[in-house]
Order: structure tokens, then sequence, then C-alpha cells
């Protein structure tokens, strides 16, 4: 690894590290985001696995927390859950010139739904 890959990786780091940017990572475009914030209210993020290419950092995030509120239109259930978060940045210059995030709904769903009988 380069050391401006190195750079790059440090500094992705310190950002999903800094709790002041979590509502940067609670951003995304999918349909669900904004519930994820207002039903997961503990949440916190840590970091599973990064990789880099030039200017290019990808980082798998493990999101925690439990089911406080309404999510996807299931009740709050109090149970404690994980799921994956992928954050693409583009890093130039020592700093984060644009980032896009997509979390696992798929892993998210079935550890709050109701069992089926």
């Amino acid at each position: 690894m380069s050391t401006v890959e190195q750079k790059n990786v440090e500094t992705v780091t310190a950002f999903i590290e800094d709790i002041s940017n979590q509502s940067a990572l609670d951003r995304t475009d999918q349909f669900f985001a904004g519930q994820m914030v207002e039903a997961f209210t503990d949440r916190r993020y840590i970091i599973d696995d990064i990789l880099v290419q030039r200017e290019k950092v990808i980082a798998r995030i493990l999101m925690e927390g439990t089911h406080k509120g309404i999510f996807a239109g299931n009740e709050p259930t109090g149970i404690t859950v994980k799921a994956t978060q992928f954050r693409e940045f583009r890093v130039v210059d020592g700093k984060i010139a644009e980032h896009h995030g997509w979390f696992d709904t798929g892993t998210l769903l079935p550890q709050i739904q109701a069992p089926s009988i």
C-alpha cells in the first residue's frame, strides 16, 4: 500500500470513528435511511474492513443498535441488532471529497420481524 493510500485509509477511519460524523453515516439514498435514525437511537458504527485503491476507499461498517422505534412497519422489539453498511469514499488531498452509503436491510429486517407461525 502506498503512503497516499495509507493516509486515505487513516482519513476515512478517523471520519468514521468521530462520533460527530454519525449523522453523515446515517444518510443514504435508501428508502429506510430516515427510519434507521429514529428506530435505532443508540446505534454505533464499527469498522469491519477497509479496501483502498488510490483515492477510492471502501469501508464495510457494522452498525449495532437496539430496536427502539418503528422500522419498516415493525414495532419496537427491544432487540439488539447488527447490520452491515457499506461506504464508498473519495479522498483528495487528504480530505473526503465525496461519499455514498448503503446498508443491508436484508439482514436487518429478519432480526426484528416476528417469527412466522
